[in-house]
């Protein structure tokens, strides 16, 4: 892509992914992902009511009064971005591909996290970890992150869920929450990985996919090609039993990544290429803040 037209892509992203996180998503993302536990604030004379447990025994007897210590939430976190950018990702039938529907998700996240003064890193991933962008703060570094979205191309076409999820259980040594965004489609067995993952990570899965995923239209003969193996095959979608066989594929493949999900407790949310996926993370951020 020129740099000019990249440059204009940026911009576009960046005005609706920033109004998004600013007006939308400023107060449910604070409440949704919590930091990192309670810091020391200050110390002030013990009041009626206060708990003794809290007590500064160093200050108390400085001061030959009682006096006991403040904490408030430590609100800074580190939010790291797995984005799968393994060749399904350039697939779309609706009004975008599911790479442009993962770059805006990405952009909002992004914007929501430097808003609440949180670093943003990202690791892109597909069969094998294709690049890592250190957590930073700031606008420039979250347009610099929108750019790699846009523009990256991966030297790998493959998928692998549990090397990714592995890496940064092990790279992150503090706790962060990490967002897993992918299609989910032909990733591998990542579940035991995921469990070890979400015990010292706060973990959210994001789906996307297209609609045409889950069904195939009757059109005839067509021809379909397989975007990570390269694979090209004609199937017959006037044949009922194509399509019953696909959806059937389609809904195996939903079942398996679900319970995986359900038995490590990692929240998830699905969202289809033609949907507004506002609502779907708004619903995400409730749910956890509860």
């Amino acid at each position: 892509m020129e740099t000019s037209e990249l440059l204009k892509k940026v911009r576009q992203i960046e005005i609706k992914t920033r109004g998004l996180s600013k007006n939308l998503f400023a107060g449910q993302y604070h409440s949704a992902f919590k930091g990192r536990g309670m810091a020391f604030s200050e110390v002030r004379e013990y009041q009626y009511g206060d708990d003794i447990r809290d007590i500064d025994w160093n200050v108390t007897a400085r001061q030959n009064s009682a006096h006991i210590k403040i904490f408030e939430e430590e609100r800074e976190m580190t939010v790291m971005l797995l984005v799968d950018v393994s060749g399904s990702r350039e697939f779309g039938t609706m009004t975008k591909t599911k790479q442009e529907m993962i770059t805006e998700i990405a952009a909002t996240l992004a914007f929501s996290a430097i808003q609440n003064n949180d670093k943003i890193g990202v690791i892109f991933f597909s069969d094998k970890i294709e690049k890592y962008i250190p957590p930073q703060k700031g606008k420039k570094h979250v347009l610099a992150i929108i750019s790699e979205l846009i523009n990256f191309e991966p030297s790998q076409k493959g998928t692998d869920m549990k090397k990714v999820i592995e890496y940064i259980t092990n790279a992150q040594k503090k706790r962060c929450t990490i967002f897993l965004i992918s299609d989910f489609v032909e990733c591998g067995d990542f579940e035991n990985s995921l469990i070890i993952a979400n015990k010292k990570h706060d973990v959210v899965a994001v789906q996307v996919f297209d609609k045409r995923e889950s069904e195939l239209p009757p059109v005839g003969l067509m021809k379909v090609k397989d975007a990570e193996s390269g694979e090209e095959i004609w199937i017959d979608t006037f044949s009922k039993k194509v399509r019953d066989e696909y959806a059937k594929w389609w809904n195996i493949n939903q079942d398996k990544i679900n319970k995986s999900f359900n038995r490590s407790r990692t929240d998830m949310v699905s969202i289809a290429t033609d949907e507004d996926f506002v609502p779907a993370l708004l619903t995400l951020f409730k749910k956890r803040g509860n």
